[in-house]
């Protein structure tokens, strides 16, 4: 898959940026607004960050299934967008 990111950009403070830009292919753009219209997402930006939060709870729930006792941490600000979409 052929795009280009820019992400995680020092701060003066030297923190990460938590700002990402992501140029995608014109198909991937096209299904992504597809699958966000149909469920009333107007604007790309929106769609995007709900598919990453999507994407990284599976993962999540992964690295859990792989030792419980390890479990990993997500931003509970990505849970909480999960459930306002559902």
């Amino acid at each position: 898959m052929e795009g280009r990111t820019i992400a995680g950009n020092r701060s003066e403070r030297g923190n990460l940026s938590r700002k990402i830009q992501i140029e995608m292919p014109d198909e991937l753009f096209a299904q992504l607004m597809r699958v966000a219209e149909s469920i009333g997402i107007s604007n790309p930006e929106e769609a995007a960050t709900v598919g990453l939060a999507e994407w990284v709870s599976r993962r999540k729930s992964e690295l859990d299934d792989r030792d419980p006792n390890e479990k990993y941490e997500v931003n509970e600000a990505l849970d909480e967008l999960l459930e306002k979409k559902k």
